[in-house]
């Protein structure tokens, strides 16, 4: 796992860190059981404080992603599905306020939002060869 942080983003650190974590964890790349760098080992290698790192795995912890034991680190729970599908849902819904914000701002309407989006399933749909049927909107 690499973790990638950048001083600029307008992101705390800690939580550029338990977003990465927790996306590798989602994707399957950290399987369940992998230990996690150590607190100390994670701050050295990005050069930032032992609290930054602490805080961004207690925040995992408290979100059901990781169990950390004192003197042993910090490892990959086993994957909840409801905690998965709330972690998802919480992702599309930050999607869709940042498309909503810039509709707003364009001036689009529910209207033309729903044939945006429609059409964008409509093209991934055509790129994977899935087909489901999109119902007709009013």
């Amino acid at each position: 796992m690499r973790v990638v942080l950048s001083n600029s983003a307008g992101v705390p650190l800690y939580q550029q860190i338990k977003e990465q974590v927790g996306t590798a964890i989602l994707s399957g790349e950290l399987a369940e059981g992998s230990a996690l760098p150590s607190v100390r080992a994670l701050a050295r290698d990005l050069r930032i404080s032992i609290i930054t790192t602490t805080r961004a795995y207690a925040e995992l912890a408290a979100e059901g992603f990781i169990a950390t034991v004192p003197g042993k680190g910090a490892y990959v729970l086993p994957l909840d599905s409801a905690l998965v599908r709330e972690q998802l849902l919480r992702r599309v819904e930050d999607g869709l306020q940042t498309a909503l914000d810039a509709a707003r701002q364009a001036g689009l309407q529910r209207e033309d939002l729903i044939q945006v989006l429609d059409g964008l399933i409509s093209t991934e749909q055509d790129a994977t060869g899935n087909r489901t049927t999109t119902r007709e909107h009013s």
